[in-house]
Order: C-alpha cells, then structure tokens, then sequence
C-alpha cells in the first residue's frame, strides 16, 4: 500500500492565559480543518473512513501536548498526532503566565489501491 498525498492544511491555535499546550493545538487543528468540506472521496470510491490523517503540532513544550485529545478534533479517518518543538511562548509582562502559539498541519492521504 502507498498512501497518496490528497490534502494538506495548516493553522494557528493559542491559548491566551494559562500555558496549556493542548489547547492551543486543539485550537490550531480546527483552524485548519474549519474551512474544508472533503467531497471529492465519491469521485475516487472512497468515504471519510478511508483517510489516513497525519498532524504534526508544533510548541514550545512539545512533551505537554495531550496528542489523544488532539486526535479527537479529527471527524474522520485514521488519525495521528506528532507533536514537535516550535510555536512560540510569549511571557507576560508580569508573573508566570505565557501565551502559547501552536502551529499544525493536518496531512490526508488515501491508499492508492496498488499492491506491491
């Protein structure tokens, strides 16, 4: 099986208050998602239970990321979340509390049905 590159979105998420890396990715996955309507799968014989989706989150703090809940922003497919160092931490100007910024991008692929 090859898998075949049908889609790629990227987004922004962040949390404002609080440092948490999960809701900023959550955050980022939607907004990467938000946009699409995939209907071109009846075209090809397949349905959303046919996708592989790859997420890669980038954060500060890669090892804070919830990648399971994550993956439950997905609607449909076989999911996988990698979380990875990047995004941006901003401090505030006073205390301990940052906004985290976190980057995603969401990768659909299909088998593409050959064998070998």
């Amino acid at each position: 099986m090859a898998r075949v590159r049908c889609i790629t979105e990227m987004g922004m998420g962040v949390d404002v208050h609080g440092k948490d890396s999960t809701k900023a990715a959550k955050r980022a996955v939607s907004d990467a998602i938000r946009h699409s309507s995939l209907g071109f799968f009846r075209l090809v014989g397949k349905t959303g239970k046919d996708m592989f989706v790859d997420v890669t989150i980038a954060v500060p703090d890669p090892g804070s990321v919830d990648t399971a809940a994550v993956a439950k922003e997905l609607p449909y497919g076989t999911v996988t979340v990698a979380a990875v160092r990047g995004g941006l931490e901003i401090p505030a100007e006073q205390g301990g509390d940052s906004i985290i910024i976190a980057n995603a991008a969401v990768i659909v692929s299909l088998d593409d049905g050959a064998s070998g």
